[in-house]
């Protein structure tokens, strides 16, 4: 059967609990259509690049699916009238990731404060040492205060 990862975003105003109900459905969808579900990832309230329907943040919730093809149609539909979904997305896979999906991997990642190969951080530069004095400049006219030009 092919293999497919389905994520979609629910609402902000939603408790966890319902948001673990709307995946819980969306497995009996698919194990009712003969399908199974392998893995269901809940990556938590997140902030959503913009608006959608007044919603600012969002619950994403990923599921990693191995079904037939009218499984996945099934769901969809069901996902689509679903009021409390406020984007859904399939995709087909060739292989499912092994372990945490990347979304997963990326928290575990800021808490250990790890950057990967992006180098280090801005505010790490180090010091400076002395710079010196900046001496005459000589290249300028001198200007008078403020308060002079004006007068």
């Amino acid at each position: 059967m092919p293999l497919y990862e389905h994520v979609f975003l629910a609402r902000q105003d939603l408790a966890q609990a319902q948001v673990d109900a709307i995946a819980e459905n969306a497995t009996k969808v698919i194990t009712e259509h003969g399908g199974t579900v392998v893995k269901t990832e809940t990556w938590g309230l997140r902030g959503l690049a913009y608006r959608i329907a007044k919603n600012r943040k969002a619950h994403y919730v990923m599921l990693d699916i191995d079904a037939p093809a009218p499984a996945l149609a099934e769901l969809e539909r069901q996902t689509g009238l679903n009021e409390d979904v406020l984007r859904y997305m399939t995709i087909r896979v060739d292989a499912h990731e092994a372990g945490p999906s990347a979304m997963m991997r990326k928290s575990e990642r800021s808490e250990r404060g790890d950057r990967g190969d992006r180098g280090p951080r801005r505010d790490d530069r180090g010091d400076r040492g002395d710079r010196g004095d900046r001496g005459d400049r000589g290249d300028r006219p001198e200007r008078a205060p403020r308060a002079e030009q004006e007068a």
